[in-house]
């Protein structure tokens, strides 16, 4: 399926209601009684509503943003807050919005860097339907499948597949409190994708609500829209309610290292050589960097996940990169789902419940941009982007490899065209 021939007539109806409805009143104009008449009509049951004016309005918005860039007095907000407690509520709350002239921006866990899911720049009034309620995870180990609603977070779904095997994963992020309903359908990248992909890689199925009210699985969605809903930004084309995934197995014993280098210590003449041996490693070893500032200086961290043990991943590190110098000591043999805490520096060895925490440990105000490299970044540049780096207060840029089965996907497969040919992207934040 080409990705030119991929949307259809409908979605683009779908994505002018979701995203782009055409001028109305402004909000000092609203009238909310036909609105909240229409969904006691079409639900049949109570829906919780926070309207600015009531006292829970502001506490359930501020902790709904993750970066608050967006919580300042000149952001748009929210002329309603609506969570809903089940299905029909979700569909009442779409067929009324539709009727009444609300854009409707869906939320599930609120990381989205623009947030899109709770502000909108087009002066229009909108719904925040946050699916806070929607959070149940169904693991299947027989059949190496999950069913994970909108709002559960990568942090529940890793604790609950650990929870029924110690041999299957999900390849997903490293941040615990992203919510899977946007991660997932912005594609899904993480520490397991040269072994497995992306997490829109290993959808299946999902329930979604279309501009009709009406809940489509994989079959009465159609061939298109399920390719849409994967990687092209599903709150674009409907509000998502679950998907299912397809669990991967893993060995039960995983490597991590971190390895830091200063400017002094040859730092980036390693990360130039680290761009031509990232993506040529084996599928089993992700070798992420991060350039950030510790201690008022800027260093370079090399992190790893690979699938096996210790002696084995220092042979593959003493052939391909002998220049990091990792030693035996270096590594630390553990459980994936204790990785998914090692990764987002959290403490691994105790309990596993921190998996299950919403809140994020840090909410700081950040623009973020990300870019897809095909051609190594001369030492030069390097230098001049640690200098530049430097001299601004730039949290990190982690660079993620590529190739391995990122390679092996056709650029069309879903909507995430960075496959084959690309070393590595990078997030500037």
């Amino acid at each position: 399926m080409s990705t030119t021939s991929s949307i259809t007539l409908f979605q683009i109806l779908v994505c002018m209601f979701f995203v782009t409805t055409s001028a109305y009143s402004n909000s000092s104009n609203i009238h909310y009684e036909a609105f909240f008449n229409c969904l006691s009509k079409t639900s049949h049951s109570h829906i919780p509503i926070y309207l600015p004016n009531t006292s829970s309005y502001n506490s359930t918005l501020i902790s709904s943003i993750v970066n608050p860039r967006f919580s300042t007095p000149k952001a748009s907000k929210p002329h309603l807050i609506i969570q809903p407690l089940n299905e029909s509520q979700v569909l009442a709350v779409v067929i009324c919005s539709r009727k009444h002239k609300f854009q409707v921006r869906t939320l599930s866990g609120g990381h989205d860097y623009e947030g899109l899911s709770y502000t909108s720049n087009q002066k229009l009034p909108f719904v925040m339907l946050d699916l806070i309620n929607f959070h149940s995870i169904k693991v299947d180990i027989k059949r190496e499948t999950a069913w994970v609603q909108a709002a559960a977070t990568l942090g529940q779904l890793y604790y609950n597949i650990a929870k029924k095997s110690p041999v299957h994963a999900f390849p997903a992020g490293l941040g615990p409190p992203v919510g899977v309903g946007g991660h997932i359908s912005g594609g899904g990248y993480g520490a397991l994708m040269r072994k497995y992909g992306l997490a829109a890689d290993n959808v299946i199925d999902a329930r979604i609500v279309d501009v009709n009210g009406k809940i489509l699985n994989r079959k009465s969605m159609g061939k298109d829209l399920f390719w849409a809903i994967r990687g092209g930004g599903a709150a674009s084309f409907g509000v998502v309610l679950s998907w299912k995934i397809k669990l991967v197995r893993i060995p039960p014993t995983v490597t991590v290292f971190t390895v830091t280098k200063s400017f002094e210590q040859g730092a980036i003449p390693l990360l130039h050589k680290w761009q031509y041996i990232a993506h040529k490693l084996p599928k089993e070893l992700a070798l992420l960097t991060w350039l950030r500032k510790q201690n008022s200086t800027r260093e370079v961290s090399f992190i790893a996940l690979f699938l096996g043990k210790s002696n084995q991943l220092l042979q593959i590190m003493n052939e391909s990169f002998p220049e990091l110098g990792i030693k035996r000591e270096d590594c630390i043999e553990m459980k994936w789902v204790q990785a998914t805490l090692y990764f987002f520096q959290l403490p691994y060895n105790g309990s596993l419940s921190s998996l299950l925490d919403r809140n994020p440990t840090r909410r700081y105000h950040f623009k973020s941009v990300s870019d897809y490299v095909t051609k190594p970044i001369p030492e030069s540049a390097l230098q001049e982007m640690w200098r530049r780096a430097s001299e601004v207060d730039l949290p990190y840029i982690s660079f993620i490899p590529h190739g391995g089965r990122m390679s092996e996907i056709s650029e069309s497969e879903i909507p995430y065209p960075h496959r084959e040919g690309n070393l590595f992207s990078y997030l500037m934040k």
